[in-house]
């Protein structure tokens, strides 16, 4: 709880640094859809992955915090253009309204923009040298686009009503979700003292969780109710988007999620009694009930 509230803290005072000083513009409509887009309900999982890996590689928590934030704002605008009528077509995010219902599609591809370029900013802002913030900076860019979460949307569109072997398909999400997962945790470990073979380790980490949160996610789409996910279940199943579920079916996807947990917790062997706050994160991420 307290590492969430330290990164909304972060957020928001990003927000407020940044309110438009006259009134009536449009600008700050534009600010106000930024913050319902960001701030809120979310559980900050990746923030918190790039802080446990932060305390693994014995970073600075400060510096972890802003990256943990900035990656927020990465994840928030991903979700703000998903919701989208020509992307995933949602209404519902979070447990409420998302940000094109509330303030229209025009604004929400602005608020998806802004996001973007914000958590760019906070990584520039950042008290380390410069050639970290340069490494930081590739890691985002990497998972953000065409070779990261946008590439993975793109290959998703695309299969829509086709069929995808389980290969194809955990190749899409390592992508689309797995990106970023990887990324959060990639990011904390480089404010640290991290070596190469730390860093593979923590990779290899980052790649299974990232495709056991998918795993669970499509598990979830056709076993919880829209309270509990707090968004509008069997989405995937509606569209006649592949998932895992449809793949191996309900019993088999969550038993393919187990093994990826163990895997997880393998690559994490190496670092002894260090790493206990990313296996939590682990095991609430892949055994998660909403």
């Amino acid at each position: 709880m307290a590492a969430r509230q330290e990164v909304d803290h972060c957020l928001q005072a990003a927000l407020s640094a940044r309110r438009p000083a006259a009134s009536g513009r449009g600008d700050q409509v534009l600010h106000e859809a930024m913050a319902y887009g960001v701030l809120g309900a979310g559980k900050r999982i990746r923030a918190l992955l790039a802080m446990a890996a932060g305390e693994v590689t014995h970073s600075e928590r400060s510096c972890c915090v802003q990256v943990g934030a900035a990656i927020e704002c990465i994840h928030a605008f991903s979700l703000v253009h998903d919701d989208m009528p020509c992307m995933d077509d949602d209404a519902l995010r979070r447990g409420q309204p998302t940000v094109h219902v509330k303030y229209g599609q025009a604004q929400a591809l602005l608020v998806g923009d802004a996001l973007q370029t914000l958590g760019f900013e906070l990584l520039a802002d950042l008290p380390i040298a410069a050639d970290r913030v340069v490494a930081l900076f590739k890691v985002m860019a990497q998972a953000t686009g065409l070779q990261g979460m946008a590439g993975g949307q793109a290959i998703d569109i695309a299969a829509v009503g086709r069929s995808m072997d389980q290969d194809a398909l955990q190749s899409m999400h390592a992508l689309k979700t797995g990106a970023l997962i990887s990324a959060a945790v990639e990011m904390g470990a480089l404010c640290g003292r991290a070596g190469e073979a730390d860093l593979q380790a923590l990779r290899r980490f980052a790649a299974m969780v990232g495709l056991g949160f998918q795993v669970a996610d499509d598990v979830l789409d056709v076993s919880a109710d829209v309270r509990t996910l707090g968004k509008t279940p069997g989405k995937d199943a509606a569209a006649c988007k592949p998932n895992f579920v449809a793949l191996l079916g309900l019993e088999g996807a969550r038993d393919y999620a187990r093994g990826l947990h163990q895997r997880a917790i393998a690559e994490l062997a190496p670092f002894g009694g260090r790493p206990g706050r990313l296996l939590e994160l682990a095991s609430a991420l892949i055994e998660r009930t909403h």
